[in-house]
């Protein structure tokens, strides 16, 4: 099975979401059930329910990130070095030829994106037609809305 793409700054952010849940959520969670199974009846038990529910997607959060983390491919864009070629984990500034619009976009794999952050998956169609190019290149990429045209102002590796 081919590994999927992940900036290093995604694969640590994901850890530290798992560190929290095995550390913090997940103790908490099995207090929680302990003390409503005091409370006697667990059929009539809303809080028992309740920490048996949060303990559910707990556990299902745990297995989804551990897996997602053992699949990865974890890239520091840091640690290359910066040639002005745009590739997986950069940070690209472009202009938009047609609006004079400046868009800033980050590279990043499919579990990363965020547009509102400014962060777009590799395999969306803005960076795949940008994946080779180089600073000041001119680039026509085909989105849902048309062709639309920019140029690469620079490549930073932040």
């Amino acid at each position: 099975m081919n590994k999927v793409p992940m900036t290093k700054r995604g694969a640590d952010a994901l850890q530290a979401e798992l560190d929290d849940l095995k550390k913090v959520q997940r103790p908490r969670i099995v207090q929680a059930i302990a003390e409503a199974r005091e409370h006697g009846d667990l059929k009539e038990n809303a809080e028992y329910h309740a920490a048996r529910e949060q303990q559910s997607f707990c556990e299902g959060r745990l297995q989804e990130i551990e897996g997602k983390l053992s699949n990865s491919q974890i890239i520091d864009i840091m640690s290359l070095p910066c040639t002005g070629r745009v590739i997986f984990g950069v940070t690209v500034s472009l202009l938009n030829l047609d609006t004079d619009e400046k868009v800033t976009y980050q590279i990043v794999g499919d579990d990363e994106a965020d547009v509102k952050q400014g962060k777009i998956s590799v395999n969306s169609p803005i960076a795949r037609g940008l994946i080779g190019k180089s600073e000041g290149d001119d680039v026509a990429i085909k989105t849902p809305s048309g062709e639309v045209e920019y140029e690469i102002e620079a490549v930073k590796h932040i």
